[in-house]
């Protein structure tokens, strides 16, 4: 004969969380370590935590501390706060949280810490079944836990956030030197995008500079819009027409790109030196591009006032 597995209220097999459930499972320490694949030894109750005390303290078999906070209800802000603050007080490594009914912000915010953080959260859903009249028995599921993807996740959010604080510095400085010798970029701030740019007075016509890791430039970026492919390149046309001129007047070869599969076409000239490189190698690259810049404009306002438009 087949039973069926029936759900039993916890507070029926647990009358007190912490005198009860956490008792039992600090004897019991295996059940947990069966679901998060790590060994657990030498679990211990209420180890103080400065003003507070955690509902356990364990070992890995790898010798880092392992806190456990239990929650025999919904999951809640206060708990993951106990969570977080018990794990960088004990100065551990791995945290385990269980509760009865993890509530779903708190399961995102688990995942979360996994990709931001160098410690390990497990969230852990607790229930007591029976089969049959059997005595009750605990079921613990993993909710949440560290995986290879959540880490590759949070190192590549703290690349792109890192990027992204350099090449706004990057661009503060190199506003503070164009304003310093023209007007051209004066009223844009500085962004966190690897280009910044300025309209040349003709819609959909910018004045861009760009910057990659050790590598920057500065470009005629030519997009009037939606459907605006074949007005892009005859403008283009117009311009690679007098390129000998513009080159000329530039004093450097530029590089024609009608970008075939995109609507825009630019015209742009590129140096070394980027965000990557060493802060105080920027000033040579900030006047380098301010200075390419004006004479970039120079060369090209005469061809852009004749545009036909």
């Amino acid at each position: 004969m087949i039973e069926k597995i029936k759900r039993v209220p916890l507070r029926n097999v647990w009358k007190h969380e912490a005198h009860n459930f956490t008792t039992w499972l600090e004897n019991n320490i295996d059940v947990v370590s069966d679901v998060i694949d790590i060994e657990l030894n030498n679990a211990e109750r209420e180890i103080s935590a400065g003003k507070f005390n955690v509902d356990l303290v364990a070992e890995s078999s790898g010798g880092d501390i392992v806190i456990i906070e239990n929650q025999l209800e919904k999951s809640n802000h206060d708990h993951l706060g106990k969570v977080i603050t018990y794990l960088t007080v004990l100065e551990a490594k791995i945290a385990i949280w269980i509760v009865s009914d993890p509530r779903p912000e708190h399961i995102r915010a688990i995942s979360w810490l996994n990709e931001s953080s160098s410690a390990s959260f497990y969230l852990l859903k607790i229930e007591a079944i029976q089969i049959g009249e059997s005595n009750p028995a605990p079921l613990l599921t993993l909710i949440v836990g560290p995986t290879e993807e959540a880490r590759e996740i949070g190192e590549k959010k703290k690349e792109i956030s890192e990027r992204n604080v350099l090449r706004k510095h990057f661009w503060t400085g190199l506003l503070a030197v164009s304003k310093s010798k023209t007007k051209m970029h004066s009223n844009i701030s500085p962004s966190p995008y690897n280009w910044i740019g300025t309209s040349v007075g003709i819609n959909g016509l910018s004045l861009v500079y760009v910057v990659r890791k050790h590598e920057s430039g500065l470009e005629l970026y030519i997009d009037k819009g939606k459907d605006s492919e074949e007005e892009n390149t005859n403008i283009f046309n117009e311009l690679h027409d007098n390129m000998s001129k513009i080159e000329e007047v530039f004093e450097n070869s530029l590089e024609w790109e009608e970008l075939e599969t995109k609507r825009a076409c630019r015209i742009s000239f590129k140096v070394k030196g980027g965000y990557r490189d060493k802060e105080e190698a920027w000033v040579e690259t900030h006047n380098e591009l301010v200075d390419l810049m004006i004479a970039f404009n120079n060369a090209l306002k005469p061809f852009l006032k004749k545009l036909k438009l």
